[in-house]
């Protein structure tokens, strides 16, 4: 007798049904009118009350429905006016092709949480769009005016900003860079047993996991193997955040964050039998890491300016390109030094100084910097920071830098200082200081620019003029 094996027969005729269901769907809607296809198969989406698949690749700015007008003429002159629509290819039409980017997400569960509504969504389409260029009436038509058309409101530059890829470049740079300012309590996976230099840190480790309570070693592990990883983490630990603690992204305040408070915060105070008290993450904090970040420096500048940033980008308060950030350094580990700084720049006042290149051709200095970094007068009157290359003229994004190789060429650089007399960053902090608080310039003639504060490049404030 012969015997059917289950176990490949069901899977195939589930694949059979679903091909002959896609199969007279097609069939279905080739006999219907563009108009029938669109009332039965989008007009569902523009109602509905959910958002599209968009929000698996864009975190604001856009959605589906902004391309989709009440009318299924309308909405195609619409999309073929805005050469979304391939009139001889409609497999190809571009409307199409951003419906399936999403299939490109490198986030595995948010490409599985949004296949069934991208799935959905590009068949719909898919058969709306090819029946609309089946019809020669209907492709014929005259052009509608540009206020007819629909668009999401935000220009295209706005949309690309608020593209999760995009923001997590961003994060990367701004603040994943920043990561070893925190190791090893909060980046266990960069310790290495085969390191030398990192015995004593993977001894306190084990010791602080002796002594305090798992909730709170959990807590301590921030950053993740990737910087995809780590702002997922980041983001759904403030969602929920326990009452009588800050939340470690404050979207509301970012000045406010856990991740900025945390390591601007001392010690705990000691108990009677000398050991530490608990860190509290919220009211009077405390760090058992102590001080790791101070405000107004560089790192402090660069966090900030990512969480404003952020912030802005999922409560969708960019309107404009103008309100848009640069947006556009990546970290180094090349240190500046401006040592002798003048008597009148009172201790603690931001400075930022900014480095320019000479330009060997036209013998002039670049009037566009290619690094800063921020930093406040210290006591001995100096102002340390490490460097953020800037992107060139050519590039929006300083995409091709990688933070662990960044480096400058050797030769002349100009450095221009300038001085938060009025206290502009209290106010603004991931603001670029203008003309009026300038403060003079000084050339180094020969710069190496090598890694580590030891080995930092100098100028004196007293050469500033």
């Amino acid at each position: 007798m012969y015997r059917v094996n289950f176990a490949i027969a069901l899977p195939v005729l589930l694949v059979a049904a679903l091909a002959s269901t896609a199969a007279a769907q097609k069939a279905a809607d080739s006999n219907v009118s563009p108009t029938e296809v669109f009332n039965g198969r989008i007009m569902p989406i523009f109602r509905s009350p959910q958002p599209s698949s968009c929000v698996q690749c864009h975190l604001s700015s856009v959605d589906l429905k902004n391309y989709i007008l009440p009318s299924s003429t309308k909405t195609f002159l619409s999309l073929r006016d805005q050469r979304m629509i391939d009139l001889d290819a409609p497999a190809k039409s571009k409307i199409l092709t951003l419906i399936r980017m999403g299939d490109k997400d490198q986030d595995s569960k948010s490409r599985r949480i949004h296949e069934k509504t991208r799935k959905a969504e590009y068949e719909a389409f898919a058969a709306w769009v090819e029946a609309c260029c089946n019809d020669s009436e209907l492709r014929n038509l005259p052009p509608l005016s540009k206020a007819e058309r629909a668009a999401p409101a935000a220009a295209n530059a706005v949309i690309r900003h608020a593209r999760k890829s995009r923001v997590v470049d961003s994060f990367a740079r701004n603040v994943w860079s920043q990561r070893m300012r925190c190791f090893p309590c909060h980046t266990p996976h960069e310790l290495d047993p085969a390191n030398g230099k990192h015995q004593a840190a993977i001894k306190n480790m084990k010791k602080f996991k002796e002594i305090y309570p798992p909730e709170l070693i959990a807590r301590l592990r921030i950053f993740k193997e990737t910087p995809e990883a780590t702002l997922q983490h980041l983001v759904e630990k403030s969602r929920t955040t326990p009452a009588g603690q800050t939340p470690l992204l404050n979207l509301e305040d970012p000045a406010k964050s856990l991740l900025l408070l945390k390591p601007m915060s001392k010690v705990p105070q000691k108990k009677a039998d000398g050991s530490f008290q608990l860190p509290s993450p919220g009211g009077a904090m405390t760090h058992m890491g102590g001080l790791k970040l101070h405000k107004n420096d560089q790192s402090y500048k660069s966090i900030i300016a990512w969480m404003q940033d952020y912030a802005a980008v999922v409560n969708g308060r960019y309107k404009s390109v103008d309100e848009l950030p640069a947006d556009n350094w990546v970290g180094s580990k090349l240190v500046l030094r401006l040592t002798n700084a003048s008597p009148e720049w009172t201790v603690g006042t931001p400075v930022q100084l900014f480095v320019h290149s000479w330009n060997a051709k036209t013998e002039a200095w670049q009037d566009n910097a290619v690094a800063f970094t921020q930093g406040t007068v210290t006591p001995r009157h100096m102002v340390n920071g490490t460097l953020f290359l800037l992107a060139d003229e050519a590039s929006s994004r300083p995409r091709n830098l990688n933070s662990e190789k960044a480096t400058l060429p050797r030769g002349r650089y100009l450095i221009r200082a300038y001085v938060d007399s009025d206290g502009v960053l209290a106010k603004e902090p991931a603001a670029m200081l203008g003309e009026q608080h300038f403060a003079g310039q000084a050339e180094i003639k020969s710069a190496r620019w090598r890694e580590g504060f030891r080995q930092a490049e100098s100028v004196s404030g007293a050469a500033l003029n």
